[in-house]
């Protein structure tokens, strides 16, 4: 069983924890740091978790760890990746891996090869874009001529009593100067790429409309495969006419037919038929985390190379960087 620290008692943590607890006798959380000393004692009591520590350096220095989990805010990342490296210890950490392109190039070099790192990028272990990944690597679609990915929600127009809904839900997104984007598009970069390979960014706009937070609230981006396809990532988080919560809507269109993904519903359109699967959004929500954690774990004792290391994870990050800059 290997015994993990988890650094961080935020919101997303009950999503890792909830992970770690449907792996069973795989895995024990067997400490957690936090400087709330609420927060991580409600994650402590909830979950089980023997002991709790102000913070990591304190507790790294009194426990014995086989991995780390860096779920704390992005800003803290690298401090923490790089205590955990000093004591040798494998680290698991939560996306991004900093707040900008350049520092998380230079956490990387810092690291370089003396502990394992793996990003904690877990939109492409949702189990329907694993599927699509199937469908696509079985050449059921043929090459890929073109995708669009939508994200459209209004969580943040205000509701009935005035509240934005994203922000309740995750109150931390208010104060983020880089919000959309490096918050949650940063996800749908990487599943594109994770579905179509490479991608080389054309243009991007970015704009802000709300008021109540500080960073982009929309974003259009222009990218292209290594094939030749045109890809395009759009997200609006004032989007009137749609729901408050996060729904991807993709389109991959081939030279042999269509896989379209809206909301629950995954499709497979070919001149022979078509293929439905209807999707429990809320179980593959989990099992992201869970299957996220499962490869770090799988990877840990076969030493076989991350899906998300931080070459690859690197990569998403200069796509959206160059977003940034020019858009």
């Amino acid at each position: 069983m290997k015994r993990i620290g988890l650094v961080g008692a935020g919101w997303v943590t009950q999503h890792h924890l909830d992970g770690y607890r449907a792996l069973g006798d795989r895995v024990q959380v067997v400490a957690i740091a936090d400087p709330s000393p609420a927060a991580r004692d409600a994650r402590a009591a909830e979950y089980g978790i023997p002991r709790t520590y102000p913070d990591a350096a304190a507790m790294l220095a009194a426990e014995e760890l086989d991995a780390v989990d860096v779920a704390v805010p992005r800003e803290h990342h690298a401090a923490v990746c790089l205590l955990a490296a000093d004591r040798g210890l494998p680290i698991l950490c939560q996306k991004p891996l900093a707040p900008t392109l350049p520092e998380a190039e230079a956490l990387v070099a810092c690291i370089d090869d003396r502990v394992r790192l793996m990003v904690h990028e877990n939109w492409r272990f949702r189990p329907h874009y694993r599927h699509i990944r199937r469908w696509l690597d079985e050449g059921r679609i043929g090459r890929p001529r073109q995708a669009q990915l939508a994200i459209l929600t209004s969580g943040l127009l205000p509701d009935a009593d005035g509240r934005l809904p994203a922000v309740v839900r995750q109150p931390f997104m208010a104060d983020l100067e880089r919000m959309l984007l490096m918050e949650v598009l940063i996800h749908h970069v990487d599943a594109l790429r994770f579905l179509l390979g490479p991608l080389a960014l054309l243009g991007a706009t970015l704009g802000k409309s709300c008021a109540r937070i500080r960073g982009e609230d929309r974003a259009s981006l222009a990218m292209r495969s290594a094939d030749g396809a045109a890809v395009t990532l759009f997200g609006d988080f004032m989007a009137h006419g749609h729901p408050p919560q996060q729904l991807d809507r993709l389109e991959i269109y081939g030279e042999a037919g269509t896989i379209r993904l809206a909301a629950a519903r995954l499709e497979l359109v070919r001149p022979d038929g078509t293929e439905t699967a209807a999707l429990d959004l809320d179980a593959n929500y989990k099992a992201s985390y869970r299957d996220t954690i499962a490869h770090f774990l799988d990877r840990l004792d076969d030493g076989a190379p991350f899906e998300t290391a931080p070459a690859d994870n690197l990569e998403t990050l200069r796509i959206v960087e160059r977003a940034y800059a020019i858009g």
